[in-house]
Formats: C-alpha cells, structure tokens, sequence
C-alpha cells in the first residue's frame, strides 16, 4: 500500500473528513515519527511495532559487478520490530 492509497482508504472510511484533511492527518504522522527517529528517539505504536534506529559500523564490502573490494562507511538505518498483537494477527489461520 502507497501513502496515497492509505489517505484514499481512510478518506472512504470517514467521509465526514476532506480528503486533503485525511492526507495532512497522516503526513503530520509520518513526519512526527522520521522527526523522532532523526532525534535518536524509539517509537512505539502499542499492539503494532516499534521504530528505532540502529548504528551499522563501517566495513569492507564488494562491488558485486566487479569484485573489488569498497569501503563501506558507517551509518545509521531504520529499524522496524513488529509488535506482538500484529505477529499473532499475521500469523492466525482462519
């Protein structure tokens, strides 16, 4: 699902919402969520996951294309952990 599928989605579940209401709902949203990960801060959403970011240290990797050997500066990347109640949901047969 796109972020423009998500605002169409949940603008048809609350027709008593604009639509351009619903999109800056969810960019507000998702910009909160990047501010406090920028901040080094986790976020928790109870019963679905929690973001974090994590440090990957600086390594020796290799152009696939070639074979030679690169410098891999380190970084830092996001992390997503699913939350229990969504694990549980995924994985329920019905």
């Amino acid at each position: 699902m796109t972020k423009s599928e998500l605002i169409l989605r949940l603008s048809e579940a609350n027709p008593h919402l604009f639509q351009r209401d619903v999109e800056r709902l969810v960019s507000t949203v998702f910009d909160e969520i990047s501010s406090a990960l920028e901040s080094g801060d986790r976020v928790e959403l109870r019963g679905f996951g929690a973001f974090s970011v994590k440090k990957r240290e600086a390594r020796v990797g290799r152009n696939p294309r070639t074979g030679e050997s690169v410098k891999v500066e380190s970084k830092f990347v996001p992390f997503f952990k699913t939350g229990k109640q969504l694990r549980d949901r995924l994985n329920t047969s019905d």
